[in-house]
């Protein structure tokens, strides 16, 4: 990697129907011309994107994954979802994780539209994984490779998630749930304490809170009462299930299902040590880039029997 190339950011800005403008943030080398691909980013329930993918973390280098990436020459894309951070917040719905689907495709749209048509390599966590993975469903000729983080399929056996459901009738009562720093924390303290640095979820968390002081329940709603909202069989790109060791969004045995049903053989599913939900944001976190690098940079089969 070359630590001295210059990374420049760029906003930009895609509409969904009439009503919907989508943020989107990029990140590449200053002098690219070419890329060794093209990631898509995809954020989870409770944050926006660049607070996700591109923190900024004094001491921590390589805090952000969109930087780490545009210095190994890749064009590196996020998307806030209707009802995060910059984009459109005020209709009146929940952003449930089919809605989040459709602002991956407007996403798409709009970046093929810049940079020409190619398959994306789409990265997503947590309900980002569930948006991702209906997206690549939906639309398996615009997904090259599809990376699936802290992801839940049918949701048995979820400790996180059986928590949450005691909350479901609340959730449900409103379109928007409200966001503190206490909130951010719980994040990382719910499964194994310790798995994060104080000085990394402080950073996260005022991220988080300069964009959104609340955030749609509708992803909520979904992992609570509409498992599965995904098809396994119908994901036919190669896929890697990213699992951290502590992780309680899911059962091991729901994530082992899942993986077995997918039909593509080019596939992975990796356990990754020291690692609870927010996997970019964890004292591992260079691990995470390494498995997550290793499978977008795989090359493809020449021989297929």
């Amino acid at each position: 990697m070359n630590q001295l190339a210059r990374v420049t950011g760029t906003e930009h800005w895609t509409n969904k129907g009439e009503d919907v403008r989508l943020f989107l943030w990029n990140k590449r080398l200053a002098d690219a011309s070419t890329a060794a691909g093209t990631i898509l980013f995809v954020h989870g329930s409770s944050m926006a994107s660049q607070p996700t993918f591109d923190l900024q973390v004094p001491g921590r280098t390589d805090s952000s994954i969109m930087d780490w990436f545009a210095r190994k020459g890749y064009d590196t894309w996020c998307v806030d979802m209707e009802g995060y951070g910059r984009s459109t917040k005020d209709r009146d719905n929940n952003a449930p994780i089919a809605q989040g689907a459709d602002d991956c495709k407007a996403a798409a749209d709009y970046i093929a539209g810049l940079r020409g048509p190619a398959p994306l390599l789409v990265y997503g966590i947590s309900s980002g994984a569930l948006r991702a993975a209906m997206f690549a469903e939906r639309y398996p000729d615009l997904v090259g490779r599809l990376a699936l983080d802290a992801m839940v399929w049918t949701g048995e056996n979820s400790p996180t998630l059986h928590e949450r459901k005691k909350k479901l009738a609340e959730f449900q009562a409103t379109n928007r749930r409200p966001m503190s720093k206490e909130f951010v924390y719980s994040i990382f303290n719910r499964d194994h304490p310790g798995a994060a640095d104080d000085s990394v979820i402080e950073a996260f968390a005022d991220a988080i809170l300069s964009l959104d002081d609340s955030v749609p329940t509708g992803t909520y709603v979904d992992m609570c009462s509409k498992l599965p909202v995904v098809d396994p069989e119908k994901i036919t790109m190669p896929t890697i299930v990213m699992r951290g060791q502590w992780d309680g969004i899911a059962s091991f045995d729901d994530l082992i299902e899942f993986f077995r049903r997918l039909p593509n053989p080019d596939k992975q599913f990796a356990v990754m040590p020291g690692i609870s939900h927010a996997s970019f944001q964890q004292k591992n976190y260079r691990l995470v880039y390494h498995i997550l690098h290793s499978f977008f940079s795989q090359p493809e089969p020449v021989y297929r029997g």
